[in-house]
């Protein structure tokens, strides 16, 4: 009986000792499930990235709009770009009003053959402009007749004249030295470039005769003294 006790209680701890050990791997395999959740959850963490990666849109998003909110000074000092361009200093200049310049002629011929005359404009406006580009020119004759003078071969050059400034272009013929020339000038009608209104001018003192007729004197193009 003590035998039968003996292998009966061998039994029962064997029994025990082997429920611990399956009570040992479920607990280990518990873990392993624990270390698989884990490892779980850190598919989302690797897809926050993923989340973080669409974030830059919406960063974009709101950079574009804090670009907006900085463009808006780029935009005010655009505007004030455009308020500048509607200025004389800005990128647009108006032509030279024929009210707001100074006009008068005067003899500058180089020597006995060749007849000059320069015409001056001097800007008394209270703004910058533009008297870039060639004139127009008639000479009015002794017999009360106006021939226009034809543009000499040149390009124009810019002239923009501020407050005070003054432009010039000139007047070129021949100078006939014979006694016998066909025109009496007595006057210069001009009209300065991209203007409708015309002054008139006397021709100046002491310039040489037209040889030929008028149509043999050129004008040239506007350029400052300076």
């Amino acid at each position: 009986m003590k035998t039968a006790r003996i292998t009966a209680l061998a039994a029962v701890g064997i029994a025990a000792t082997l429920s611990l050990t399956a009570c040992g791997n479920d607990s280990g395999k518990g873990t392993s499930s624990k270390g698989s959740s884990s490892s779980a959850p850190s598919a989302p963490t690797d897809s926050s990235p993923a989340a973080s990666s669409t974030s830059p849109p919406s960063g974009d998003g709101s950079q574009a709009q804090g670009g907006s909110g900085a463009g808006r000074p780029a935009s005010s000092s655009g505007s004030g770009g455009k308020s500048g361009g509607g200025t004389a200093t800005g990128g647009k200049i108006t032509f030279c009003r024929t009210a707001d310049l100074a006009i008068d002629a005067t003899n500058a011929a180089p020597d006995k053959t060749s007849g000059r005359i320069d015409i001056t404009m001097v800007n008394r406006g209270s703004a910058t402009c533009s008297a870039t580009g060639f004139p127009g020119v008639d000479i009015k004759d002794a017999d009360h007749t106006s021939s226009p003078i034809e543009r000499g071969h040149a390009q124009p050059r810019v002239t923009v004249l501020k407050p005070g400034d003054a432009a010039v272009f000139d007047l070129a013929y021949d100078i006939d030295s014979s006694g016998k020339s066909l025109t009496s000038p007595t006057g210069i009608l001009v009209t300065p470039p991209n203007e409708t209104h015309t002054v008139s001018l006397k021709w100046p003192a002491g310039a040489g005769a037209v040889k030929g007729a008028y149509t043999d004197v050129q004008v040239y193009p506007t350029h400052t003294t300076e």
